[in-house]
């Protein structure tokens, strides 16, 4: 017997994270019913993609359809907090691409709204819901493989292809800043394997090292973050180089009191080919773990949540706290650089 699933629709498609939002929903068994841009080439791919979408004359016509529970969205950072609150007041739920604010003020007003709706306000942190090798680190932690964790070091450098940016990219005003935008992915990983509710930016810093012709181009950032009995380090960045076979050597490093695990998510550099390598060290050895089975369950969870009105794929707790102190670190960063 097949799961119960949802029909869910898209509106926005500025981010090429619209793709892997609508697969893994499409991957737990749910229903694409229809689709809205306003740009044209935009819509034209993803419904050459996803032919089951039907392209809808307007963000309305899919706010009025009854029968969809679900949007999801990738449309330009500024704009996807406001829209998840026109979602969430018609009475449907919403799955937004990182970032899912670019300002603490929208951060409060969709916190509000979804507390009066009880509405789920969902943000796709790809790092880890779509990442095999992310996932299992978490299996191996809540399992108790390196004892209590007591420190992260989240790294998300990111190939440039500057060339193929939209004018918005480079606008800070709309994609939030390096923090508040890359940096979302590691705070999230922060929090969910730490187990912290709580944490304070104790310092972080963007800068504009070497792009003087984007001065709205963030092209660094680092932040340290501190929980009672646990802390952690984040850096972002854009230098990664074209000689990378993939868009980042992204990391993760999990230490704790007994042990501690590092993901390559991507790329294991003059290494095993492919992404999805972990290493696990402890008192009795190394090992290395080929994640490229490992099940990915945000999607399934995400769906039962929408229909069971519970918090299985991630609590409205921790989505909203890891983009707060995403924009925290943004809001007090030292400007660095050619940043004016």
């Amino acid at each position: 017997m097949s799961n119960p699933t949802i029909r869910f629709a898209a509106i926005g498609l500025n981010h090429g994270h619209i793709y892997g939002q609508t697969s893994i929903l499409l991957n737990a068994g749910a229903e694409l019913v229809s689709v809205y841009s306003e740009e044209a080439d935009l819509l034209a791919e993803y419904t050459a993609r996803f032919p089951q979408a039907k392209a809808a004359r307007s963000k309305q016509e899919i706010l009025d359809d009854e029968s969809i529970q679900l949007i999801i969205s990738a449309a330009i950072p500024c704009d996807r907090a406001p829209l998840g609150i026109e979602v969430m007041r018609h009475g449907k739920d919403y799955m937004s691409d990182k970032p899912g604010f670019t300002s603490l003020d929208q951060l409060e007003q969709v916190r509000q709204v979804a507390a009066e709706t009880g509405r789920i306000y969902s943000i796709d942190y790809s790092e880890r819901f779509e990442n095999q090798s992310t996932v299992k680190a978490g299996e191996l932690v809540r399992a108790g493989a390196i004892g209590q964790v007591i420190q992260t070091i989240g790294l998300g450098p990111h190939l440039r292809r500057f060339h193929t940016r939209p004018e918005w990219f480079f606008e800070e005003e709309k994609y939030g800043g390096i923090l508040c935008d890359i940096g979302s992915h590691q705070f999230d990983q922060y929090l969910y394997f730490t187990g912290a509710t709580e944490a304070e930016i104790v310092a972080s810093q963007v800068a504009n090292y070497h792009h003087p012709q984007y001065p709205g181009l963030q092209d660094f950032g680092d932040v340290v973050v501190r929980s009672p009995g646990c802390s952690g380090y984040i850096r972002v960045d854009w230098f990664t180089p074209d000689g990378l076979p993939t868009w980042g050597d992204t990391r993760l490093t999990v230490i704790g009191t007994e042990g501690y695990i590092e993901v390559r998510k991507n790329c294991d550099i003059a290494g095993r080919p492919g992404g999805n390598h972990l290493f696990l060290v402890n008192g009795q050895e190394v090992q290395y773990v080929d994640c490229s089975d490992v099940p990915l369950t945000y999607g399934r969870l995400l769906i039962d949540d929408v229909l069971n009105r519970t918090e299985t794929a991630m609590t409205q707790e921790h989505c909203l706290l890891a983009s707060q102190l995403a924009l925290q670190a943004q809001a007090q960063a030292t400007r660095l650089g050619h940043l004016r």
